[in-house]
């Protein structure tokens, strides 16, 4: 085996990793409880000899950074996809946007803004270490075998990323199955569509039965709602990725059946030169059995804020560092993308904190009370903006028609509401549409573009941003209307 040889950088990113999982374990080995994991209620300022919510005393004003950002994010890559498409950019953005942003909530509201800002940044990094253990132990599994590119096939490999996605995540899954997906369409002339039922499927769709499958859920298991909460959604599961792999099948069917008579031969026979089916680097199995162990207890046995991370950030460089450099150069793994999520979700983070508090000071003005309502406000905004963030918008909330203030495990007090609340329906439908609807466009979810661009780098002519709409105008809008009949109407 020829030694590695590591990028500058890998090698920063890696000691940067290496470095805040040693902090977190030493300061857990010293014995310092550090504070909760989840942000803490809206500080409580006095004003006029009463106490309101900082939610109250913020001005909609400071919400725009907020929107600002996730308008460059949508808008950039379309107007300025040569200057977007470098990190160092997308950092410049997230700065010139947050930055201002924390001083203001930390000068003006002292110790109460700083306090949100506190928060803000360890659930920051509780998500990235769980989205970058995710991203590098899945790259370091490569999938070989002669694959036919069938529908039958496609269907499959679909479904089983389906299921894949809500134990080892949508960007896990995604990294796992593209490849041999693609490797195995390599012949066809018109594979687009597979791309697209793979992001619509695979990347968002299937990740609903567990924290691990999406952020949203990860961020819910982090506020109190228990980690098999989410199978209770199964039944939504089911029928949304039951409509789409059979749609799918017949579209591929009919798509490949006009692809065998226009062209001489079968496509099939360029893959009669058989090779073994194999999976390489199958330690890394254990590794991700790690990580959903560690998201498990860490949340069941109510363990010190920075354990997790650092036995997330501990198996991910176990992982990279067994991993052999050819396993990741078949796979062309990369920290490009996962260093793209940790610089615009570095700014998303801290712009959201007005957002978040002004909606749950506000949340018994909004209108928004029925399940359905819930389902298709937080799913059309996932959309188009981070559905992180948005299901916590609107999880707050619902909390706060409650008189919940967003403080601890709060969600596990929602939950716990009478049956009248309608508690579990809305936080069903928050973590449905969330989900589901992060697949409507490009931007909806981390996995989205990613996916996009493996299949762009590997010959496939990708639709643009409009185009992919055009396909979920027409295919997911309507599932999401049956669901929305079967399970969301009361």
């Amino acid at each position: 085996m020829s030694k590695r040889v590591y990028s500058p950088t890998a090698i920063r990113w890696l000691k940067w990793l290496a470095a805040v999982g040693t902090l977190f374990l030493t300061n857990w080995l010293m014995g310092q409880e550090p504070a909760d994991t989840s942000p803490a209620a809206p500080p409580i300022v006095a004003l006029a000899n009463e106490h309101a919510s900082l939610g109250h005393l913020l001005s909609v004003w400071t919400v725009l950074p907020f929107v600002s950002l996730l308008l460059c994010i949508a808008v950039l890559p379309l107007a300025a996809p040569h200057w977007w498409e470098h990190n160092k950019n997308k950092g410049i953005i997230a700065a010139v946007l947050g930055l201002p942003l924390a001083a203001y909530l930390a000068i003006s509201f002292g110790s109460d803004g700083q306090g949100e800002l506190l928060h803000a940044a360890k659930d920051y990094v509780s998500f990235i270490c769980l989205l970058g253990s995710l991203y590098v132990i899945s790259g370091g599994v490569f999938v070989r075998g002669s694959l036919d590119g069938t529908p039958l096939l496609n269907t499959a490999l679909l479904g089983l990323g389906a299921v894949l996605a809500s134990f080892v995540g949508t960007t896990g899954a995604s990294v796992l199955l593209i490849r041999p997906l693609l490797r195995a369409n390599q012949p066809r002339q018109k594979k687009a569509h597979i791309v697209v039922f793979f992001i619509f499927v695979v990347s968002n769709c299937g990740g609903l039965l567990t924290p691990l499958g999406d952020p949203p859920l990860f961020i819910g298991f982090l506020k109190g709602v228990p980690f098999l909460w989410t199978m209770r959604l199964v039944e939504q599961w089911a029928l949304v990725n039951g409509l789409l792999l059979f749609i799918f099948m017949i579209w591929d069917q009919l798509v490949f059946n006009r692809e065998e008579k226009e062209r001489a031969g079968s496509q099939l026979e360029a893959v009669m030169q058989h090779e073994r089916f194999g999976i390489d680097g199958l330690r890394n199995f254990a590794f991700l059995g790690g990580i959903l162990a560690t998201v498990y207890f860490s949340g069941s046995q109510q363990w010190a804020y920075g354990i997790q991370e650092g036995l997330m950030v501990a198996l991910l460089l176990a992982s990279y560092f067994s991993t052999s450099r050819e396993i990741h150069g078949r796979n062309k793994f990369t920290f490009g993308p996962i260093i793209e999520v940790a610089v615009l979700f570095a700014g998303i983070f801290v712009t959201m904190i007005p957002a978040l508090l002004i909606l749950n000071a506000n949340g018994k003005s909004m209108g928004i009370t029925q399940p359905w309502q819930y389902f298709w406000a937080a799913g059309m905004l996932s959309s188009f903006l981070d559905n992180a963030p948005t299901y916590l918008t609107f999880a707050a909330t619902a909390c706060g028609i409650q008189n919940i203030q967003p403080e601890g495990q709060y969600l596990a007090e929602f939950l716990k509401l009478p049956a009248e609340a309608n508690a579990v329906q809305i936080l069903a439908a928050i973590s449905c549409g969330a989900v589901f609807m992060g697949a409507n466009t490009y931007i909806g979810n981390g996995p989205n573009f990613m996916v996009k661009a493996i299949a762009e780098e590997n010959g496939v002519k990708m639709p643009s941003f409009f185009g992919y709409m055009a396909y979920s105008g027409a295919i997911l809008i309507p599932i999401f209307v049956v669901v929305t009949f079967v399970f969301f109407r009361g």
